[in-house]
């Protein structure tokens, strides 16, 4: 192999072409070749290019095989440092895109590209060789204007391009203005995308602008036709002798709700009974589908909306405010139609009876969860309870623990990650930052909702009706055993047998439990899990180490909920014919896809949110100082989470008392000179240095 290398690549080439040949590793050619250990990193280098070039193709087994190069599809998903990633339509792992590879593809693309490189224990490499088909059409941003044109500078850092706005397409918008850009054109490697602008969201500086333009940049809805609004209007009628006719009548249960202090949207409420030694535990969801009919206009916008979204200012809601903070909310005092699952546990939890039937409820109180663990803390009536409802809420606990208990038994994963609560001044700029920690009131309607959920999806499952079930599958063995490797390096393991049980993960993760390395080990953790979602085969719920499971508690803030309880409804009336399971037969699996999606897109502009308003809260402590904990080492710096919530990076060019290179063995960042080390869990002092509200980032430096 002592040739130039083009000669190299036509021996290898020749090669390969043979008709004799057959799909090979590398290490397989060489021997075939008799070419020198030493030598392969040179043929690696020849079959690369040959690669790159078409000219022969790489499996994904990396086999080199004659012809062209395999052409697969998949869609683009860029980053802001140039290069991107190619998500496979068949659900591999992503391909990573070099930035001279990406071949004028845009954001979302549905692109066709092949295998240019497969590195053992790394991830593949590709080109794009044919953008199919462009999925984003409008694009949020902050409009700046020059002489003669004016451009749109992306929020989403996504989009790697400002969008050019010829002279009289920018809507009357001035600089400062965010606005939404309809594409005209997604440019090419060298030519920067078009647009026109069809929206004026507000200026920067305005109050809620902000959220707003994160809100339309994930394309979701803020306002309803005023022909949905109508029909929300018309159907908003009281309850009525004929609405409570063939219901039963739990008017005269003892029963509250629990939610949070501003929350609107009641949509559950709890009772509890002793009977003959046993529990009655009663959940009664509003019966939201007695008000949205099926194919109705309200139906057709919750399904297109899917879910509400809960942002630091505002909640989107997926059903109008007349339905969902109206006659749909199990607002106290008030009789309200209900769907209620009735379970009746022995006193070691043990369900031994259960019924779901259409009820009428009048719920006695709303509380909220932190007073309800104000009055299980205390143990008192000095709260302006009434002592019923004291002993029914000591009562809850004593069956909640019960409940958790038996969950953690079977495996359940309790990942207790502190949530952020945001707190914002009346210009919606933020105030505070805040870890928003569970207590034993959200546990304990925590528990009753995965009971009723798992009693509910149970039950239809040997029914054996068309169904939507709640489903997380079980983790990839791969990551399972990349995450192994790595909590090694802590001393810690996982048994992965044929496949991994949830009681292994749980297992670790109370071995972690209060351990300095247990914030990051737990993040990898669940990174390892598959994402949950809507399916209509019931394959079962890993994290809840669940064998049924569905989400039946929301039908006001989630499509699924409401699409069960039609089912349900149907299913108690005996209306449930040959014809009304084909329909459904026909229409569940696009409702689970449309609910799954809309649920992602929620999600992501809530952390979006959450991110931009920790970086604006931080900006305007740039200077000051905090303790933080190391949450993360990398190579290029350390991460510093603080006892707020907030997360920022020590980059490496910072540190500037040594030079400091990552341990990859220890995850360590070592001084080169002084030996000093920044480990995981480590307390550690820092200065806010900078934060980014459009890029959501925040930096400190490490104080001496």
């Amino acid at each position: 192999m002592d040739q130039t290398f083009e000669k190299r690549k036509k021996v290898i080439l020749d090669f390969i072409s043979d008709d004799m040949y057959v799909p090979m590793k590398i290490k397989e050619i060489a021997i075939v070749l008799q070419i020198p250990r030493e030598q392969r990193d040179d043929l690696k280098e020849v079959l690369d290019v040959l690669v790159e070039e078409g000219k022969i193709s790489l499996s994904k087994r990396g086999k080199y095989s004659k012809g062209q190069a395999v052409r697969l599809k998949g869609v683009f998903q860029a980053n802001a440092r140039g290069f991107g990633f190619v998500t496979p339509e068949d659900g591999a792992e992503d391909v990573f895109i070099p930035e001279e590879n990406i071949s004028g593809a845009f954001q979302g693309d549905q692109v066709e590209y092949i295998i240019t490189a497969a590195p053992s224990g790394r991830r593949r490499e590709g080109k794009i060789v044919r953008i199919l088909s462009h999925s984003v059409v409008h694009i949020v941003g902050l409009y700046e204007k020059s002489k003669n044109f004016g451009f749109v500078r992306p929020d989403n850092q996504r989009y790697l391009k400002d969008i050019y706005i010829p002279a009289g397409k920018e809507k009357g918008a001035m600089n400062g203005h965010k606005v939404v850009v309809e594409l005209t054109s997604y440019g090419g490697e060298n030519m920067k995308p078009e647009g026109t602008v069809v929206e004026i969201i507000g200026h920067i500086n305005d109050p809620g602008t902000d959220i707003l333009s994160v809100v339309m940049d994930a394309g979701i809805p803020t306002e309803f036709s005023e022909k949905v609004l109508n029909q929300a209007v018309r159907v908003s009628k009281e309850v009525s002798e004929a609405d409570r006719a063939g219901r039963k009548d739990l008017r005269d249960w003892l029963m509250v709700t629990i939610d949070g202090e501003d929350a609107k949207d009641l949509d559950d409420a709890v009772s509890l009974q002793t009977i003959d030694g046993n529990y009655v535990l009663g959940v009664h969801i509003a019966d939201v589908t007695n008000y949205v009919q099926e194919n109705s206009a309200l139906d057709r916008e919750a399904f297109e909306r899917g879910t509400s979204v809960y942002l630091a200012d505002r909640v989107i809601p997926m059903l109008p405010h007349k339905l969902s903070n109206g006659i749909c909310s199990l607002n106290a005092g008030e009789d309200r139609l209900a769907l209620s699952c009735i379970m009746t546990f022995d006193q070691a939890g043990e369900m031994i009876d259960h019924e779901i039937a259409e009820t009428v409820i009048h719920v006695d109180k709303r509380m909220s969860y932190n007073g309800v663990a104000k009055i299980l803390e205390d143990n008192t009536e000095e709260t302006g309870t009434d002592q019923e409802i004291v002993s029914m809420l000591l009562s809850m606990k004593k069956l909640s623990d019960i409940l958790r208990e038996r969950r953690g038994r079977r495996g359940s994963i309790d990942f207790d990650f502190p949530e952020t609560k945001v707190i914002l001044d009346e210009n919606g700029k933020p105030v505070d930052i805040r870890p928003y920690e569970r207590n034993d009131a959200t546990k304990i309607i925590e528990d009753f909702m995965l009971m009723a959920n798992e009693t509910v999806a149970e039950e239809y499952y040997w029914r054996e009706l068309p169904f939507i079930y709640r489903t997380h599958e079980v983790p990839d063995e791969d990551k399972i055993r990349k995450l192994s490797t790595f909590i090694n390096n802590f001393g810690y393991h996982i048994h992965v047998r044929n496949e991994v049980r949830p009681k292994e993960i749980q297992k670790l993760l109370d071995k972690v439990d209060g351990t300095p390395e247990e914030a990051l080990i737990s993040r990898l953790t669940l990174r390892s899990m598959k994402q949950a979602r809507y399916t209509t085969e019931n394959t079962g719920h890993f994290g809840l180490a669940a064998k049924y499971y569905t989400h039946f508690t929301s039908p006001i803030r989630r499509y699924p909920d409401l699409q069960i309880h039609r089912i349900i409804k149907e299913n108690l009336r005996g209306r449930l014919n040959e014809d009304r399971i084909s329909h459904y037969e026909e229409i569940l699996s696009r409702v689970a896809a449309q609910c799954s999606d809309r649920e992602r897109r929620a999600e992501e502009a809530e952390r979006e949110v959450v991110k931009m308003k920790k970086a604006e809260y931080m900006r305007s402590h740039i200077g000051e100082e905090y303790d933080g904990v190391i949450s993360g080492v990398t190579k290029w710096g350390v991460y510093v989470e603080l006892a707020n919530t907030v997360e920022g990076l020590v980059h490496v060019a910072d540190m500037r008392d040594d030079h400091y290179e990552f341990a990859e063995q220890t995850y360590e960042l070592v001084g080169e000179h002084s030996g000093k080390t920044y480990k995981l869990g480590q307390t550690v002092r820092v200065r806010v240095a900078d934060a980014d509200k459009l890029q959501r980032t925040v930096n400190f430096e490490i104080v001496s």
